[in-house]
């Protein structure tokens, strides 16, 4: 099992809905759901594709999660120790238009 599961099908990270950013950032402050959560890791593919492409071992799945969520049950010291997350958004053009799917309120 990966440790993100992406649906942003139009991130620059996303190769067959496996994120494969170095790191990801999720962020939401004191968020109440999900929907208040998003990846502000997101790159659009229209911008960044070949930034990306050039960057990035797409051997290497992305492990490590930086969480700013403190409502998150999973936040722990700004890292996220859910064993895995769901990244959603579909074709989202910002990041704020992503979110955690797996956000468990405390």
């Amino acid at each position: 099992m990966y440790r993100i599961a992406c649906n942003v099908t139009n991130c620059s990270h996303n190769k067959n809905e496996i994120c494969y950013a170095n790191r990801i950032n999720v962020s939401g402050g004191n968020a109440n759901n999900s929907v208040e959560t998003n990846c502000a890791s997101f790159l659009d593919n229209a911008h960044y594709s070949d930034l990306t492409s050039n960057t990035n071992n797409p051997g290497e799945e992305c492990k490590t999660i930086v969480c700013d969520v403190q409502s998150c049950a999973y936040n722990d010291n700004t890292l996220c120790h859910a064993d895995s997350i769901k990244v959603s958004g579909g074709e989202s053009h910002l990041y704020e238009e992503t979110n955690c799917s797996t956000f468990k309120d405390k």
